[in-house]
Parts: structure tokens; sequence; C-alpha cells
């Protein structure tokens, strides 16, 4: 579908059907993401993007789904935004200092066609499963002395670690520090090779890309005596598509930024 197509074929009247765009309809994520919404009851696909499409008024899209890549995503979710058009993120590299510019483009932007302010949610990861894994992950993270994630990965993949593992250590750092947890036993001085990972919000996070893989990860929660494995795997991205639906469903409920489709859903 180019950048001028769009579905002609309503799924119900108008007033009841939301208008969504993907912006990033060659990559896999986003080959999936059309597939879901045009086979999606109250919802009309109305323009697909590539990296070298023009986006233009988007179709007229209520919603778009930006399934990009990190140095392209910032301007991707700007151009939606000064439209008024809520937008449904799926790209990492979303890091503090670019969700700072984004509420201040969110502050001065025109309201979306409902008359409310737009809403962005920024997704780590679309998979109930995965936001499941991630809430039970900060829950046990504070009676546990021992804590660290390792995300593993299609060789494809241009950032490490994953944005799910880095919202992981970061809701786990917080559920620890909330609860007066000390810091992780460890006695490495001498680690020139970065063996023992990156430090994420404080907390040990390793990444692996090995051809065959997808989209893994395993949090290891360790006692004196015990450990916990906490894991989530996705083998295949249709996995991610009931999350992308509730969240195109969901986001212009939420004005202002969302990080993490936990807090649509009642999981958070």
């Amino acid at each position: 579908m180019s950048q001028s197509d769009a579905t002609t074929r309503p799924t119900s009247s108008d007033t009841d059907v939301v208008k969504v765009a993907v912006i990033g309809r060659d990559g896999r994520m986003g080959r999936e993401a059309v597939t879901a919404i045009e086979a999606t009851q109250g919802l009309r696909l109305v323009g697909a993007y590539g990296s070298h499409d023009e986006l233009g008024e988007l179709g007229g899209a209520d919603v778009a789904v930006e399934l990009t890549v990190p140095q392209a995503s910032p301007g991707n979710v700007a151009h939606c935004v000064e439209r008024g058009i809520h937008v449904v993120v799926g790209t990492t590299g979303w890091d503090d200092a670019r969700l700072g510019v984004l509420r201040e483009q969110l502050a001065v932007a025109p309201p979306a066609t409902s008359g409310a302010g737009v809403g962005v949610l920024i997704a780590p990861n679309f998979a109930i499963g995965a936001l499941l894994m991630m809430s039970f992950a900060a829950r046990a993270a504070p009676f546990f002395e021992s804590v660290e994630v390792i995300e593993l990965h299609h060789p494809a993949k241009v950032d490490a670690p994953s944005g799910t593992a880095a919202r992981t250590a970061a809701m786990i750092a917080e559920a620890r520090s909330a609860a007066g947890t000390t810091p992780a036993p460890d006695a490495t001085t001498d680690d020139p090779g970065g063996a023992r990972g990156a430090r994420v919000s404080g907390i040990p996070v390793h990444s692996v890309r090995l051809r065959g893989l997808t989209a893994h990860q395993q949090v290891l929660l360790g006692n004196t005596g015990e450990m916990l494995t906490l894991r989530h795997d996705s083998f295949e991205r249709t996995s991610f598509m009931p999350g992308v639906i509730a969240a195109v469903r969901a986001v212009a409920d939420h004005p202002g930024v969302t990080v993490g489709l936990e807090h649509y859903l009642g999981i958070a």
C-alpha cells in the first residue's frame, strides 16, 4: 500500500471507525501492523508509509502507529503531534531527553480531532506476556538480594539493550529504591571487556544477538540458596499485534505522554 492509497471498505459508520496510518510499513513489525489493522473491525487503514515517503497529512488518520528506527522516530512523532494525530510508538531510543522534548511539543500542539489533547504512547513492548513479566519482576525485585536482566534478540536488531530490557531495569530499580533494598552484592573489580554487562538504572543488563531468535527476555532474581527466573518469549511478531490494536483503541483516551502499554491495560 503506497502513501497515497487508503482502504476504502468501511467496517462500520465513519463515526465509529478509528482511522489509522502506519509509519514504517516496510519493516517486519510494520508489515504485521498493516495486516492486523486491516483485519480488525472498527479500524481502517488510511495510509502506510515507507522510509522515503512524504507523510503529509497521513491520510486524515486519527492515530498513527510509528514503527521505524531510533534516528527517525522523534521527527515522525513530532510530525504527527503538530497535526493533532495521536501516536502509538513502538520504536526504541526514547530516553529522558527525547521524552522531555516531546512533552514540550505536546504542550503547544493543536487538539486532536476529538477536541481533547493529543496522546502519545511510548511502548517498549506490545506483547501482553512481556508486560506481565515486567510487572512481576518489579514486584519480586525487593524480595531478592540480586537481580539481573538478560535480553535475547535476532542479529538484525540495531540497538542494545532492548527497550524492554531498559524499561524492565528501570521498573526494578524504582521498586527496589521504594522498598529501601540494599544494592546487589558484586565483588567484580576487573572487567575490561564489559563481561558483567551494561548498568541500566543500576541493574546489570546483558544483550544477546543470535540468529534464529525473535524477542526474548529473562529476569534472574537470587537469594542465598534460591533463584527465581521470569522469562518471556515472542516467537513470532504476531504476538505483538493484540497490544498494538489495544493501544490504537486507547491512545485517544490518554492525552500527553504515557510510557508503557501496561498503564492502558491496568497491569502497572
